[in-house]
């Protein structure tokens, strides 16, 4: 028997490998939301400004880069935390986010509805309504790529 062993064909990884991995792929996990957001935001400007440029009243609250911005931003959040836990509560988390996702997006359209009735924040006209509605549709449309991309959800 020969004293030299044969290299294995699988090598263990070192904890500094393994450390490097996980640091890797939670940077690229942050890239993606990042990307995901600026995208999200970049798609809200441009939904504000056309709607502006379509007769809605430019000081009318939620239209303008703060206020989309902060709320963009604020859903995006919420909306992370709540496919993370329900990705790691659920029993069959696909299925309750097959419902879920769009079941919330139709619900973000009552205090639109209720805006466009009462006409609460100043500037309120269909148009302006519709620009915000429509830039829920942009927040749910770009988070549930971004977060099947950077948190998957499989079947159990």
């Amino acid at each position: 028997m020969s004293s030299t062993a044969k290299p294995s064909a699988v090598t263990p990884r070192s904890p500094r490998t393994v450390a490097r991995t996980a640091s890797s792929s939670n940077r690229a996990q942050v890239l993606t939301l990042v990307a995901g957001a600026a995208v999200a935001l970049a798609a809200n400007a441009i939904i504000a400004t056309s709607a502006v440029a379509a007769g809605a009243d430019a000081r009318f609250g939620p239209l303008t880069v703060p206020a989309y911005v902060t709320f963009t931003l604020a859903g995006l959040a919420a909306a992370y935390a709540g496919w993370r836990i329900v990705r790691a509560r659920a029993a069959h988390p696909d299925r309750v986010l097959r419902v879920l996702v769009p079941l919330l997006a139709v619900l973000s359209f009552v205090p639109d509805g209720i805006l466009l009735a009462t006409g609460f924040i100043p500037g309120s006209s269909p148009i302006a309504v519709a620009g915000l509605a429509l830039m829920h549709l942009v927040v749910v449309a770009v988070a549930v790529p971004v977060f099947r991309a950077v948190a998957p959800v499989e079947e159990r």
